[in-house]
Order: C-alpha cells, then sequence, then structure tokens
C-alpha cells in the first residue's frame, strides 16, 4: 500500500504529468474544430479555441490542489496577484525589452531596403474592450500553467536553462493544432512552413527570458502574465514584414545568450547564485 502510495505521489509531482494535461486537454478541443473543419471565424471555432487555452491553467491549478496543501495553494495565488515580487527595474524589463528587440529588428529591415513594420493594422479596426480580453485571456490561461507550474517542477530536477528549454519546446509544440485549425494565425502561416519554425524559435527564446525574469522576481507567474499579454499586444500594434520577423529571431537568439552568459546557465540570476537559491526560493527540499 505504501509503495503504491509513493507511486502515486510521484506520478502527481512529475512535471510531464502536468504536461500530458496540458496538452490532453487543449488538443481535444483544437484537434476536434481541426478535424471538423471549423473556423475561428465562427461562434463554435472561437468557443472550441477558447476551451483548449484553458489547459494549462485547468492542468496547473488542478496539480496544485491535489499535491499542495494550504500553504501551497497560498504561494501558487500569491504569485500571480502579487505586484511587489517585481521591483521597477524588471517592469521595465517586462515592459521594454520585446518593443526594443521589435524596433531594432524592424530598423535592420529599414536598412536593408524593407518597410520594417506596420502600425496599428491588426487591431485599428477592433472594439477595445474585446481586444484586450482576447490579449489577456491566452496570457493568464497559458501563465497560470506554464511559469505558475511547470517551471518550478522543471528547475527542482534541472538548471534553469535546461528547464527553459524543456519548458519552451513544450509550449512551442503545444500549438500544433492550431497550425490546422482554421483561419488562426498559425494556420495561415502554414505548418511546417519557414514561418512555423520561426515560431517555434520564438516562442523558445522567450522560454529563456522568461525564466530569468521568474528567477529574478520571486518566482512572480504575474511577471509572465504581464509580459505574454504585453507580447500579444504589441505584436497586434506593430506588425513586423517577413524579413524583419527573422531578423527579430536573430535578436531573440543573441539576446539570450547575452543573458545566459552574463547571469550563468544554472540559475540565471547571476554568477554568484547557487543550484540552491533555485531550490529554497521554489520550496523544493
Amino acid at each position: 500500500m505504501n509503495t503504491n502510495s509513493e507511486l502515486s505521489k510521484s506520478i502527481l509531482f512529475s512535471p510531464w504529468t502536468y504536461f500530458a494535461m496540458a496538452y490532453g486537454w487543449s488538443w481535444t478541443f483544437w484537434g476536434l474544430a481541426a478535424r471538423s473543419g471549423i473556423s475561428l471565424n465562427t461562434a463554435s471555432g472561437i468557443g472550441l479555441e477558447m476551451l483548449g487555452l484553458l489547459g494549462p491553467a485547468i492542468a496547473g491549478v488542478g496539480l496544485t490542489y491535489l499535491t499542495q496543501g494550504k500553504t501551497g495553494r497560498h504561494d501558487y495565488w500569491q504569485r500571480v496577484i502579487d505586484t511587489k515580487r517585481i521591483s521597477l527595474r524588471w517592469y521595465a524589463i517586462i515592459l521594454l525589452f520585446f518593443p526594443a528587440l521589435s524596433v531594432l529588428a524592424a530598423l535592420l529591415d529599414v536598412l536593408s531596403g524593407g518597410s520594417g513594420a506596420t502600425w496599428g493594422g491588426a487591431v485599428k479596426h477592433l472594439a477595445l474592450i474585446p481586444t484586450l480580453i482576447t490579449l489577456f485571456f491566452p496570457a493568464f490561461m497559458e501563465e497560470l500553467g506554464w511559469r505558475g507550474y511547470a517551471l518550478d517542477r522543471l528547475q527542482w530536477r534541472w538548471s534553469a536553462l535546461v528547464s527553459s528549454l524543456i519548458l519552451g519546446i513544450l509550449w512551442a509544440f503545444w500549438h500544433t493544432p492550431l497550425f490546422f485549425f482554421k483561419d488562426t494565425i498559425m494556420y495561415n502561416m502554414g505548418f511546417g512552413s519557414l514561418a512555423f519554425w520561426t515560431f517555434i524559435i520564438s516562442t523558445i527564446c522567450p522560454t529563456i527570458y522568461l525564466t530569468w525574469i521568474f528567477n529574478n522576481t520571486n518566482r512572480s507567474t504575474l511577471s509572465g502574465i504581464l509580459w505574454h499579454a504585453w507580447a500579444n499586444g504589441w505584436a497586434a500594434l506593430f506588425t513586423l514584414t517577413a524579413l524583419a520577423s527573422h531578423y527579430l529571431v536573430v535578436l531573440w537568439i543573441l539576446a539570450v545568450i547575452a543573458i545566459i552568459l552574463l547571469w550563468g546557465p544554472g540559475t540565471l540570476m547571476g554568477k554568484g547564485a547557487t543550484r540552491q537559491s533555485i531550490l529554497k526560493l521554489n520550496g523544493a527540499d
């Protein structure tokens, strides 16, 4: 009986259980939409997309309540709402880092003879409130899982860099059914295309960047929510050309290489930080 109990506990605490749950939930609804040929531009399409987006949150919140006591549950939600974990310096990094890279990518495109970017094209005809909901809802639902739950479990076992790579790859490919879901942004990119691989890299690199922020803001889930929502909004406001998007990928790669070199791959918290810094932060034994 004790062995079975320990096995069950081990399975519940495993990060792979989280990913199985998040993938299983999201892919069920998005796969149904893709298989049925339902367009995102229909009420049923929007409903299926929204239901799929709940996957990371359901897995993260559900496993938190299954594996954590009162203290752990309180910590989970505190990291979502506590604005004081993020200093002004890190708020600036959250809000300015991605726009700076985007503007630089556009400038490089202009210097190459391109047009760089268009301003406000994706949102100028949309109502403000629905647009804000559209930008915030995916960020909130996803970050309750990716940073809110999974990142801690990965960093219990691996370094910050390895954890980020695992999370980034799985986060990127979690979107796969959307490439077959008619009229989504991913569908218009085309599965296996250059735009597809650009998207994959453009998800993995920010994951390393977000771990850097997460570890330096006392595991703030709010930091991920703010960046994710703001990145969605900025990308809609400042639409890069195809070439500028490729420049952005190169800039992301260079940026995360610099972060890794300057802050150290083990913790992404600075050269003086040790492995124990991560374990102490997230409460692992």
